[in-house]
């Protein structure tokens, strides 16, 4: 067998077993033996930029940024860079590619930096800006793509730390189909607060208490200044750390990488590995096709069950496996969720914060659990050129007595807590996320807003109480445009104490932060005349996770008598990339995609 050892990395102050610190890249000889082509050109693309004469003036450009003569011989990895000051998400990612660049030149690559856009979801929430959030995700596909297809280069390092770029990187990788890894950024440590871990989550919350008289002004400012101590994506599971833990289980990240601090040698010496990596998967030709399957997507899946991660990871998984190639629907959520308990008691529903999970040696150990009860598919290729359970094969149990991950035998629900509802409000499907404590049904009478500001101000002054169900619309992906994340009012709710008196449903999204009773990703979407458009205040909703329904309890004659009065707003743009975005986008089920090409559908002009 050939081997080559890569990726050795310091040992961790926890155990993640010899594959953590031993890992190899070893290649299977017997599918290397099948092989009777020739081998890969490890620099397919970047040689249609540099070689012959009639490509002079291109190497002088390449000179000019520092490129040798020598370099022109070696394949050339763009490795994408999300760094920015915006978001404390992504401020230390530009040294992390200094690190996957540097080890990319080492093992005799030629690394090229350059950047793409982030946002961010927590410092916008619950303001306009917030209409940027989800297309930001489709810019930073088109961005990325864009460049490694005009500079040609022959593999792709990816790294992200935030909730939109990581999908943004992935879409792009499977756009561009060449030699890719994607890199996460890493975790938050906690702040304390009253000797409690405390994230960006515990501030949003503290609104609400602060509003229902439980906290003074000054608890809420030492909330504010103490929950984010540094660099690394938002602490619990939430967005961010769900699509880090499913693009590992995918296999498009190296072992161990979804669950590391942002500022650790772990989270570097995976920056350099990935470098070297990178290198290995040009030579053996293994692209994302290869990697990205339907099984894989369903590992993805399962990750996502078992952690109690986020519900914007259904939106995301859909459109990168549509992006792929894979078919991927919503009714896949459904059929392998059925089968996987929650299993990580972690924020916001649970106890605990990602860092740790970290501790006691990240999601391998879990993976490894799925796997020997065969909830994983172990014949997955990965990006170590091994399969899924070539990687978890020395992966060691969790440690005695640790209590964030539990057993099989006692999980935290017996099935996902994701659950796909239909009914007459959602006739093309919507995604609750019931982690059990609320209940598993919800029966009450509708308070309806146009606005998520509309909402949050209702519930935050009182005139949301128990038995409501609070419906926000035309907050869609082509209504808001951009498919808000609710976290303000979802907050506001559970620091008001109303988190098991109230549901909470609408076409606009979830922030991973968001629990409760909560119901998004309603379709068809009001703005393009979905069922949620003819909601009245005080029509009775019931919301069953059991019968995995959402039904309006208004006649067949009442909603059509209500469906020729309708009248649907203008749109609230006509220019600019929201005016784009709200005239190419897909709807929520299909992934909110926007280089899906259809028929134009019925949309806001």
């Amino acid at each position: 067998m050939e081997e080559l050892n890569i990726l050795a990395r310091p040992q961790p102050p926890f155990s993640l077993g010899d594959t953590y610190t031993k890992l190899t890249l070893e290649w299977n000889t017997s599918m290397a033996s099948k092989k009777k082509s020739a081998p890969p050109n490890p620099r397919q693309h970047s040689s249609q930029i540099t070689e012959g004469p009639e490509r002079a003036a291109s190497r002088a450009m390449l000179h000019a940024v520092g490129f040798s003569r020598e370099d022109f011989q070696k394949p050339q990895i763009g490795i994408a860079s999300t760094w920015s000051m915006v978001t404390p998400c992504n401020m230390h990612i530009d040294q992390l590619a200094r690190e996957s660049n540097s080890a990319v030149d080492d093992a005799g690559g030629k690394g090229i930096i350059f950047n793409t856009i982030t946002i961010s979801d927590g410092i916008s929430m619950g303001t306009d800006g917030m209409h940027y959030s989800l297309v930001s995700r489709e810019v930073i596909a088109d961005s990325i793509e864009t460049v490694v297809g005009c500079q040609m280069f022959d593999g792709v390092i990816a790294i992200g730390g935030c909730d939109k770029n990581m999908p943004g990187c992935m879409m792009a990788i499977a756009r561009l189909n060449r030699p890719s890894i994607f890199v996460y950024g890493g975790t938050i440590l906690p702040g304390s607060h009253k000797g409690k871990d405390v994230d960006i989550v515990s501030t949003f919350e503290a609104v609400g208490a602060h509003a229902r008289g439980d906290i003074d002004d000054a608890e809420l400012q030492t909330i504010e200044e103490v929950s984010i101590p540094g660099p690394g994506s938002c602490g619990g599971m939430y967005t961010a750390n769900t699509m880090a833990s499913a693009i590992e289980a995918l296999g498009m990240s190296l072992p161990g990488s979804s669950s590391q601090a942002a500022i650790s040698p772990e989270k570097s010496a995976d920056c350099r590995a990935a470098g070297e990596a990178i290198l290995q998967l040009i030579e053996k030709g293994i692209t994302p096709k290869q990697i990205m399957t339907k099984k894989a997507f369903e590992n993805a899946i399962t990750m996502v069950c078992a952690l109690g991660g986020s519900t914007n990871a259904v939106l995301h998984l859909l459109a990168m496996a549509w992006t792929i190639g894979v078919k991927l629907s919503l009714d896949d959520f459904t059929r392998v969720g059925k089968n996987v308990p929650v299993l990580a008691d972690l924020k916001p529903s649970g106890k605990y914060v990602m860092n740790e999970l970290v501790k006691i040696g990240g999601v391998q150990p879990l993976m490894k659990t799925l796997l020997k009860a065969g909830l994983l598919h172990g014949d997955c290729m990965t990006v170590t050129g091994k399969t899924l359970a070539e990687n978890l094969k020395s992966v060691k149990a969790y440690p005695k007595g640790q209590d964030v991950i539990r057993p099989l035998s006692n999980p935290i629900k017996p099935e996902s807590h994701l659950v796909i509802l239909r009914g007459n409000l959602a006739p093309e499907g919507a995604v609750a996320k019931i982690s059990g404590k609320e209940g598993l049904s919800f029966k009450g009478t509708a308070k309806v807003y146009s606005s998520e500001e509309k909402a949050l101000k209702a519930i935050l002054d009182g005139t949301i109480k128990k038995g409501h169900v609070i419906v926000i619309r035309f907050e869609g992906p082509v209504g808001g445009p951009g498919m808000r994340e609710m976290l303000s009012p979802t907050s506001a709710v559970m620091g008001k104490g109303l988190g098991k008196d109230v549901a909470l449903i609408t076409d606009g999204r979830f922030s991973g932060g968001s629990h409760g009773f909560v119901v998004g990703h309603i379709t068809p979407e009001a703005a393009i005349g979905g069922p949620l458009a003819l909601v009245k205040n005080g029509d009775e909703i019931s919301i069953d996770a059991e019968t995995q329904e959402l039904t309006l309890h208004v006649s067949k004659k009442e909603l059509k008598a209500r469906q020729e009065k309708l009248k649907l707003p203008k749109a609230k743009v006509k220019r600019g990339v929201l005016a784009k975005y709200a005239a190419t986008v897909t709807t929520a089920s299909e992934g909110a995609l926007t280089d899906k090409i259809l028929p134009p559908p019925n949309r806001l002009r």
